[in-house]
C-alpha cells in the first residue's frame, strides 16, 4: 500500500470520525448521565439535516447573495432546533420514563419511527440535498496524488471546535459541575440543592443539539431522507458502549478507533466484511472489560 493511500485512508477515517463523535458525544452525554437509551436519537439528526435544507431553501429564494454564509446560520439553526425540541421532549415524555430503561428504550423507538414518518409526510420519501458553498467545493491538493476535500476539511475542524465547546462546558463551566456532580451522585447533589430535574432538562436539551449539528454536518457529504438517522445510530450506540458510559475521552477515542478500523478494512474486503469484523472485535473486547475502555466510576 502505497504512502498516499495510507494518507487518504486516514484522511478518510477521520471523516467518519467527525460524524461518529458528534453523533456519540450527545448520546453519551445522555445515557451517562441519565441511563436514557434514546433510540430517536438517528431521528433528531435527522431533524438537524432538514432544518439545514429548509435554511438553504430559504437562502435560495431570498437572499441568494449569501449563499456563501448560509452554511454558518444552518448550523446554528439545527442546533437551536434540535436543543428545543430534546428540551420539550424530556419535559413531556422522557422525565417520566426514567428507571425504566425498557420502557425508556421502547417509547424512543416508537418516537423514532414516528418522526420518521412525519419527515416522510412532510418532506416526501426521496431524498433532499442542499447546495455545497463555493468555498467548500474542490479539494485542497497538499502533493501530488493526495486530494482532501475542502468540505470535510471543515467538518474536521468544526467537530474540533464541538468537541472543545463540550469539554469546556462540561469541565470547566458551573453548570458542567452541577452535571458531573448529577452524575457521580444524585442523590447527594439534589441534597445540597442541585435541581436534578433541571440538570436532566437541559443535558438531554444539549445531547440532542449535538445531534442537530452532525445532521447539518451530514448534509454536506450525502443527501438527507427520513431514514438517514438509522444509517449512524447503531454505530453511535456501539461506540459510546465501547468507549465507556460517561467518558467523552473515552468517547473520543473509540469513535476514532472504530472509523479507522472500518475505512482500513472496508479498503481490504467487503463493507458488511468490515462492519462484522468490528463488531466480533468489539464483543470480544468487552467480553473483558464489560464496562468499555474508560468507564467513569458513578453512583446512584
Amino acid at each position: 500500500m502505497s504512502l498516499n493511500i495510507i494518507i487518504m485512508q486516514i484522511f478518510g477515517g477521520l471523516s467518519l470520525f467527525t460524524i461518529l463523535l458528534l453523533m456519540a458525544l450527545g448520546l453519551a452525554i445522555v445515557f451517562g448521565l441519565m441511563g436514557v437509551i434514546n433510540m430517536a436519537h438517528g431521528e433528531l439528526m435527522a431533524m438537524g439535516a432538514y432544518v439545514t435544507y429548509l435554511v438553504a431553501n430559504f437562502f435560495q429564494h431570498f437572499l441568494p447573495s449569501l449563499m456563501s454564509v448560509y452554511l454558518f446560520v444552518a448550523i446554528f439553526c439545527a442546533f437551536a432546533v434540535t436543543f428545543g425540541f430534546g428540551y420539550l421532549l424530556e419535559r413531556s415524555f422522557i422525565r417520566f420514563l426514567y428507571h425504566r430503561p425498557l420502557d425508556t428504550l421502547l417509547a424512543t423507538w416508537g418516537l423514532s419511527l414516528l418522526l420518521q414518518q412525519s419527515y416522510r409526510t412532510i418532506f416526501g420519501a426521496q431524498e433532499v440535498s442542499v447546495p455545497l458553498a463555493s468555498w467548500l467545493s474542490g479539494a485542497w491538493e497538499p502533493t501530488a496524488g493526495i486530494q482532501l476535500p475542502l468540505n470535510r476539511i471543515f467538518i474536521i475542524g468544526l467537530t474540533i471546535l464541538v468537541a472543545l465547546g463540550v469539554y469546556l462546558l462540561l469541565y470547566k463551566s458551573r453548570w458542567g459541575l452541577k452535571v458531573r456532580a448529577v452524575t457521580q451522585n444524585r442523590a447527594m447533589s439534589g441534597a445540597v440543592g442541585i435541581n436534578t430535574r433541571n440538570v436532566d432538562a437541559m443535558t438531554f436539551a444539549l445531547g440532542s443539539g449535538l445531534a442537530g449539528i452532525a445532521g447539518s454536518v451530514f448534509t454536506m457529504i450525502g443527501s438527507t431522507n427520513p431514514g438517514t438517522g438509522q444509517l449512524y445510530i447503531v454505530d453511535s450506540f456501539i461506540v459510546v458502549v465501547f468507549g465507556g458510559v460517561a467518558s467523552l475521552f473515552g468517547t473520543t477515542i473509540s469513535a476514532f478507533s472504530i472509523a479507522q478500523s472500518q475505512t482500513t478494512l472496508e479498503y481490504l474486503m467487503s463493507g458488511t466484511m468490515a462492519k462484522v469484523t468490528i463488531l466480533l472485535c468489539v464483543i470480544v473486547v468487552l467480553y473483558f472489560r464489560p464496562q468499555g475502555l474508560f468507564a467513569t466510576k458513578v453512583r446512584g
